[in-house]
């Protein structure tokens, strides 16, 4: 144990202490009375680092030009002693680049911290450098979010900054447009140069509005709201339209028309409706007088060394007419494009409807007895299938997650994606790898973008879209975390909808039964109930 003592850092052969902390009440007399005895005490030509007088000890150690002194009483352990003063020469040197007296005078706080998480009350505390560094660099978990959402949210202004620049842009070069259709159109019926402006402020606006598309993901609404005669409105609060102006600096100026200063007519974006219907950024599809609707999911629990735990995909199809003339139809299914389940593949069919097997070549969907017709105006469920088993070559989306331990108490994990199954586009991908707790990532290479679910402490990686039809098939991750316990990192979460079906279930054709083709529509989704790498 470290006894009644004082520990500084100081030069030797001048009794000054640089940086020093006592852990026992002594006077300043006292304290610069052993500091002024030590240089003295010093023998020379010998490799002892401790010196005895009648009441205390001297531990020490050379620091290139300084000592790393600690003094304690005769009574205390000479080998923790000697242990404790070698921890602290290795905090000194892990604070400090060079052991001179201005570094470590700049470091003069944290190297005091170190000391008292080292020695408490005059008492070495079981602690190691690695504790001690952890301690002194921790940080709050509540300020370490609110930083990255900050940084999230800044990253989006600009974001929200450039796609509204560029909409206000096209505005401008569509209203120019107009304007010179406009002006040309006055001349030809005699009308002069001052007979209107370019731009017509208070025409009253058109039946149809023109859209303006950008190749922006982001959910702006694109129709230029309608000139409403309520007469100017007062008040200090500006409009977003304002906002958005004054932030970009007078950069872009667009005439102070009323499409663009009135405010907008509130409306539901395409992307709002999707949410609120469970699709995410699936694309809707437009339904025809015969609609089929697939809908398939799928369980899968992954080997975090390969292969597959468990593995489940429900799936079924239904039909909704909205016109008597097309009640009296069938409905021929593709042959699979792969082999997905094999005769493992089981289908369930309504009892009016015939019936097929999974190895059978020619699928058809039709009632038994063709004199009847289908019910309009409802969706029925005609067809049902299922698949269990673990056949690896059957997972739509591989996962790869290989974390690593470094030597510094640090883990290295790189993670990657790989779509199997190219039947199906996947959308709103989001890979969830749990972290060690009170760790944050620095990710040094990434597709597709992160960010960090505070609820769950993971870290949250999405793709707006997977497809085997671009460069987004395969994607990956390297990121570096505090920690080095592998199995923190599992289990892995995946989240998504596709467009497509796992199974291979799709439509060749619908006709009467007279043998006419018929037009129809398919909406085929998939979704993840629990997808995850353990």
């Amino acid at each position: 144990m470290v006894g009644t003592a004082t520990t500084f850092l100081g030069v030797a052969h001048l009794a000054v202490a640089v940086v020093s902390r006592q852990f026992r009440d002594m006077t300043r007399a006292r304290i610069e009375s052993l500091l002024a005895s030590f240089p003295k005490l010093i023998p020379t030509n010998t490799q002892h680092t401790t010196v005895e007088t009648s009441e205390v000890r001297y531990v020490y150690q050379p620091l290139e030009d300084l000592y790393i002194l600690l003094i304690t009483n005769k009574a205390s352990n000479i080998l923790q002693d000697i242990e404790t003063l070698h921890l602290f020469a290795r905090v000194v040197s892990d604070l400090c680049r060079t052991a001179d007296e201005r570094e470590i005078l700049i470091k003069a706080f944290e190297i005091l911290g170190a000391f008292d998480e080292i020695v408490s009350l005059g008492y070495k505390e079981n602690v190691s450098l690695m504790q001690v560094r952890s301690v002194l660099e921790m940080e709050s978990h509540e300020e370490k979010i609110q930083e990255i959402i900050a940084r999230n949210k800044e990253a989006e202004a600009k974001e929200e900054l450039k796609r509204r620049a560029k909409q206000l842009e096209m505005q401008r070069r569509e209203q120019q447009r107009r304007a010179a259709s406009t002006g040309g159109m006055n001349a030809y019926l005699g009308g002069g140069p001052t007979g209107y402006s370019q731009v017509p402020r208070f025409e009253t606006p058109e039946a149809t509005p023109s859209r303006i598309t950008t190749s922006s993901p982001a959910p702006i609404s694109s129709r230029a709201p309608a000139f409403k005669s309520s007469g100017m409105k007062l008040g200090s609060k500006k409009t977003k339209q304002a906002e958005l102006l004054d932030a970009l600096g007078g950069e872009v100026l667009a005439p102070p028309t009323p499409e663009v200063s009135a405010p907008p007519t509130p409306t539901i974006s395409s992307e709002s409706a999707h949410q609120n219907a469970g699709r995410g950024s699936l694309p809707e599809v437009e339904a025809e007088s015969v609609h089929i609707v697939i809908k398939e999911q799928i369980s899968l629990s992954l080997h975090r060394d390969g292969g597959v735990q468990s593995m489940e995909l429900k799936g079924d199809m239904n039909l909704q007419i909205s016109d008597a003339d097309f009640s009296h139809i069938k409905i021929l299914l593709s042959n699979p494009p792969t082999d997905f389940g094999g005769h493992h593949l089981q289908f369930k069919h309504h009892p009016n409807v015939l019936k097929f097997s999974a190895g059978q070549q020619e699928r058809v969907v039709a009632l038994k007895d063709s004199s009847r017709a289908f019910p309009l105006h409802q969706s029925i469920g005609v067809l049902k299938w299922r698949y269990a088993g673990t056949d690896e070559n059957n997972v739509p989306l591989s996962i790869n997650c290989w974390p690593s331990p470094n030597n510094d108490g640090t883990c290295e994990v790189s993670i990657e994606y790989d779509l199997e199954n190219e039947n199906v586009s996947l959308y709103d991908v989001v890979i969830s790898i749990p972290l060690p707790d009170g760790s944050y990532p620095t990710v040094s290479s990434h597709s597709g973008e992160w960010s960090l679910e505070p609820s769950s402490h993971s870290l949250a990686w999405s793709m707006p879209r997977i497809s085997g039809s671009d460069d987004t098939k395969t994607g990956s991750m390297i990121f570096t975390v505090g920690g080095d316990d592998t199995g923190a990192f599992f289990p892995v979460q995946v989240r998504f909808i596709g467009e497509g079906s796992l199974a291979g279930v799709s439509v060749a054709s619908v006709s009467k039964i007279s043998g006419e083709d018929v037009m129809y529509s398919v909406d085929s989704t998939v979704t993840a109930d629990k997808y995850s790498v353990v």
